[in-house]
């Protein structure tokens, strides 16, 4: 099945970049977060999984990620940045393959409209480093009703001995930082 970018004789080339869009599985990236390294130097930090989830919107298989099973405290994290994203709290298993979460930190965690493989989407990202992490549903446990489904390899896990860690608002990031 094709799913690159498609190529029409338009000379003006608008009808293939939007076409591109509903087809390929990358969306455009921004360039207005606060980390911003080239290719090159994400894939000399990243594993090559992580590389092809953070950086060029991919999907682990699911059932294959360690954070499934994870349930101690502690803080789930971006594999990119480091960046706080999710308390383990916040975690569920919603039988889908991929660690879940009904909750993330804000600010930062940011969302984009995903169009890929012809469906309407919700794309969420690292705020800090725009680093794909997954996709958001509205089919999630109380008390939000939402399905964080995050891509495990695009995470990272510090495990506390508290039972709670932080409140939900954190200040690392301002609130104008994640879109």
């Amino acid at each position: 099945m094709f799913l690159g970018k498609v190529a029409t004789r338009d000379t003006k080339g608008q009808r293939a970049m939007a076409l591109g869009k509903w087809f390929s599985g990358k969306p455009e990236q921004k360039s207005d977060f606060p980390v911003i390294k080239s290719d090159d130097e994400w894939q000399r930090e990243l594993s090559p999984e992580q590389f092809a989830v953070l950086r060029g919107h991919g999907t682990e298989r699911p059932f294959t990620s360690t954070l499934n099973k994870e349930q101690r405290p502690g803080m789930f994290r971006c594999a990119g940045c480091g960046l706080e994203l999710f308390r383990a709290d916040t975690k569920f298993d919603s039988g889908t393959g991929w660690p879940s979460f009904f909750a993330p930190i804000e600010p930062n965690v940011g969302t984009s409209e995903d169009h890929a493989f012809l469906m309407r989407r919700t794309e969420v990202h690292c705020a800090r480093c725009g680093g794909h992490l997954g996709h958001v549903f509205e089919d999630g446990p109380e008390p939000t009703g939402l399905r964080y489904c995050i891509n495990g390899v695009s995470l990272s896990f510090e495990a506390s001995e508290r039972k709670s860690d932080s409140p939900a608002k954190s200040t690392e990031m301002s609130s104008d930082s994640n879109r």
